[in-house]
């Protein structure tokens, strides 16, 4: 393999590096809705909250992926449960059968809308078929799923609960060749905010915005956005990703699942409409 070139592999979970939580509603008759559970951020959520105890429902096209989840999370010998329904998240249908599934389970009070893709091309040549197929996914999707989620958490005895959505740095500003993606990332704010101005307190909005994190996705994004400027992995990584940044490491998809973990817990019960931006300074920092 050449100099210019990195070997990029996404990191195994392990159980050593779950943030666990002592809240009293982490525990088995609460349920937790992940969307995007079959890899990457999803997946690593969907572990560490049943690690922490929950009933988890994950929510994803890749059925084979779904059972790898099941795996991990039965390897982790987690105190929750994981519960694989596999959804096609841009079918009305699909989103409503879901929800009433993760609802059957126990006490749906939590919700992670995690799912993403990416396509990496300039706008005056970007494809409205994946614009279409990227916001259906990453933007209607959660609304979709927050629409049908709210009377459930509302019908808890306490209507405690909370709708947390994957933005990114990229719901803080642009760059080149990602129209779609940073669309959908803005709107995600505003959908959070609006889950907050009508939750009343009790039923909360939150949104988690990172840097680039070592999954999947990124590893297929990396490669496109190489081929697409000409320059090799490792200038992508180190140029165009952390140039900016002050901290030169991605970020783990374990060590997102965690931000999740906090922010559903009873510790963040004042954020609200906010966003935990880990970024490593990226967005308000430059040379």
């Amino acid at each position: 393999m050449a100099d210019s070139e990195l070997d990029l592999s996404a990191p195994a979970l392990a159980p050593e590096d779950v943030l666990r939580i002592d809240d009293p509603y982490y525990e088995a008759d609460t349920v937790a809705l992940v969307t995007g559970a079959a890899s990457g951020i999803g997946r690593a959520t969907a572990v560490a909250l049943a690690a922490n105890g929950l009933t988890v429902v994950g929510a994803d096209i890749d059925e084979s992926g779904l059972a790898e989840t099941a795996d991990i999370v039965d390897d982790f010998d987690a105190d929750g449960w994981f519960v694989s329904v596999p959804t096609d998240l841009t079918a009305d249908t699909d989103v409503e059968t879901v929800v009433d599934a993760a609802a059957d389970e126990g006490d749906l009070r939590f919700v992670a809308n995690i799912a993403g893709m990416q396509h990496i091309a300039s706008l005056p040549e970007f494809p409205m078929a994946q614009y279409d197929r990227l916001t259906d996914v990453m933007l209607r999707a959660p609304f979709n799923t927050a629409r049908a989620a709210m009377p459930h958490i509302r019908d808890t005895e306490d209507g405690v609960g909370a709708i947390a959505n994957m933005s990114s740095v990229h719901g803080h500003y642009a760059t080149s060749d990602k129209a779609a993606y940073i669309t959908a990332k803005h709107g995600i704010m505003g959908l959070t905010r609006a889950i907050a101005a009508e939750g009343e307190g009790d039923l909360r909005g939150f949104s988690v915005s990172v840097g680039y994190v070592l999954t999947p996705l990124m590893v297929d994004q990396i490669e496109d956005t190489a081929a697409e400027r000409g320059i090799s992995t490792r200038e992508v990584v180190e140029d165009v990703m952390l140039g900016q940044a002050r901290t030169k490491e991605m970020m783990t998809p374990m060590e997102v699942a965690n931000l999740f973990v906090f922010g559903f817990s009873s510790h963040a019960s004042h954020l609200n409409g906010g966003d935990l931006l880990f970024d490593g300074g990226y967005t308000h920092t430059y040379d």
